[in-house]
């Protein structure tokens, strides 16, 4: 999470909302650990990591469907055997868990 704090402090200073994804859970063989996170903002900037790359573009989806109130804050489920998650590259066999939230910070 520190690696993306600066991008953060940046982006609320100029008045932007922030959703942040993070990592809790893995099943499997996952691509970053529970912890890792990844912050978008309302422009739909992106700081930060929670899969190396294979599903970063579905998650900057549902951080931003968040930010625009079409869904709330929760648990995204990404696997293998999840025909999206397949689409969008997790092939690493595993699942992980992210809970998707807005910064009220």
């Amino acid at each position: 999470m520190d690696e993306i704090l600066d991008d953060i402090d940046r982006w609320r200073a100029v008045g932007q909302r922030v959703a942040v994804a993070r990592v809790v859970d893995i099943e499997g063989s996952g691509p970053r650990d529970p912890g890792a996170a990844m912050a978008v903002n309302q422009e739909g900037e992106v700081a930060g990591s929670v899969s190396g790359g294979c599903v970063e573009g579905a998650v900057v989806g549902e951080a931003l469907e968040l930010l625009g109130g079409r869904r709330g804050p929760g648990i995204t489920t990404f696997g293998y055997s999840d025909d999206e998650a397949f689409a969008v590259g997790l092939t690493c066999g595993g699942t992980i868990h992210l809970f998707v939230e807005e910064l009220d910070w």
